[in-house]
């Protein structure tokens, strides 16, 4: 099974390869660490490691960069705020960072490179540059790249030169002045003790630091050289920062930067912009904190196709808690089945179609909202089997085994050995069981209690009731 992904510069879906016939070499823009990373990234990353997943579970090698922006205004901001320096204001984040990854189910990259880690790199970009006539030194003494001398530039963004804005690149307004057309982007920042305090690199162009482009050029030439087969990032990417990616690395290399762009719609919440002024601002730990799981949230945030706005309500979220309790239903089911089936049926072309439709989804522009729809066909039949006794312990397994290979790519399924319940619990379970049955309501919720204080829930199941690790 191969891939066919929609390309934001050509508008065309077409087959995803590696241009080394070998590996996929993939760069996905990741967060700038200084504060916690908010859903709506946590969307297009979720994206993306479907995407990554799907790659590999369809037969690719893949190599994937994601980058940590540490230098830009926000980060030197804050580390001036707090009076320390500009890594240990960011190290917290940066850890925070990858234990919502982990939350998440995001599977590890290979390569999460760091700007800060990249400076001369980004120098010998920019003298290059400036050697080819595509940049120049400001009388403040940035430097500046000549947008117009790059003949191709507006290409992935489909925009006309002349219709760009006063400022469309992005800069800091108080830049304004120093530029020979406002359209023009910073490379490098000359040093400006107001606004940089103590943080500066040196430079053959003087103390300074880099602009927020340059970072990306430097540290995916670096890593994945100079042509890279994917590079992924939110909508809101695709101009300035893609745009201005392709002009410095081309600039540069004089080689195609990127053979196929992919770009993540926005999340909104409740039909809005998320925005902290609305009050509808939310980090993953917010989620967390309601009670919601790793799991709820991934599979909301993976749940509508990549090129569609996902909007966010409570409501959608409660709604995918009770998919995955739908899935978690059965993957219980076909666990306790441990007797041959008393009527048993085929369900080997069952499976068979239904792992067809779930690939062909996710070859054709990473169909999720299709793929969701074969599992949850599956789900629906697999129930009607087992209520008729025509699955046994072996074609459980079996489905089993499918369910295992899918999670592969959509990492929600409860697949996992859950640990053996301590004797003691299963004891008061049934003692409460007996109250119940009883009428003996007090003893009934006084047993309840004690198995919640000792870390379980009681969990009604199409089975009876059993007893489940709280998350």
């Amino acid at each position: 099974m191969q891939l066919n992904l929609f390309d934001t510069e050509t508008k065309t879906k077409h087959l995803v390869t590696p241009h080394d016939k070998e590996t996929l070499r993939m760069y996905t823009c990741g967060p700038t660490i200084y504060n916690f990373a908010h859903i709506g990234n946590f969307r297009t990353y979720v994206v993306e490691d479907l995407l990554r997943r799907t790659l590999r579970f369809f037969g690719y090698r893949v190599e994937q960069a994601m980058n940590l922006t540490d230098i830009d205004d926000k980060t030197i901001r804050g580390a001036i705020e707090k009076g320390v320096p500009l890594k240990t204001f960011t190290d917290p984040f940066r850890l925070a960072f990858f234990e919502d990854l982990k939350t998440l189910n995001i599977e590890p990259v290979e390569h999460y490179p760091e700007a800060t880690a990249y400076i001369p790199q980004m120098i010998e970009i920019i003298e290059e540059l400036i050697a080819k006539g595509l940049a120049y030194k400001s009388p403040d003494g940035s430097i500046y790249y000549a947008i117009r001398k790059f003949k191709a530039y507006g290409r992935l963004s489909h925009f006309c030169l002349n219709e760009l804005q006063v400022n469309a690149s992005g800069d800091n307004l108080a830049d304004e002045y120093s530029k020979d057309d406002a359209s023009d982007f910073a490379l490098w920042k000359a040093y400006d003790p107001t606004r940089d305090g103590n943080i500066y690199w040196e430079s053959p162009f003087g103390k300074g630091r880099p602009g927020w482009h340059i970072e990306c050029s430097a540290m995916a030439m670096s890593l994945l050289g100079e042509t890279i087969d994917l590079h992924c990032g939110g909508v809101d990417n695709m101009f300035p920062h893609h745009e201005n990616e392709i002009a410095q690395s081309e600039g540069c290399s004089g080689k195609r930067f990127v053979r196929h762009w992919m770009h993540i719609e926005h999340l909104l919440v409740d039909h809005k912009k998320m925005s902290k002024s609305l009050g509808n601002f939310y980090t993953l730990r917010d989620l967390l904190f309601k009670g919601f799981s790793g799991s709820d949230v991934r599979y909301l945030l993976l749940s509508c196709h990549y090129r569609s706005q996902l909007n966010f309500t409570w409501d959608s979220l409660h709604a995918a808690k009770q998919s995955l309790q739908r899935i978690q239903d059965l993957v219980i089911r076909l666990r306790e089945m441990k007797d041959p089936a008393k009527n048993p049926q085929p369900i080997g072309a069952l499976l068979k179609s239904a792992d067809v439709q779930f690939k062909e989804a996710l070859a054709d522009d990473l169909n999720i909202s299709m793929a969701l729809a074969s599992l949850f066909d599956l789900i629906r039949d697999l129930n009607a089997y087992c209520d008729k006794q025509a699955i046994g312990e072996q074609e459980a397994s079996v489905a089993l085994h499918l369910f295992a290979q899918w999670d592969r790519v959509l990492a929600i399924f409860p697949l996992q050995e859950e640990e053996e319940i301590p004797q003691v619990l299963q004891k008061l379970l049934h003692k409460r069981e007996e109250a119940r049955k009883q009428k003996n309501f007090a003893l009934s919720d006084q047993l309840r209690d004690e198995i919640l204080m000792n870390g379980y829930v009681i969990e009604d199941t199409k089975t009876g009731v059993r007893l489940k690790k709280k998350s």
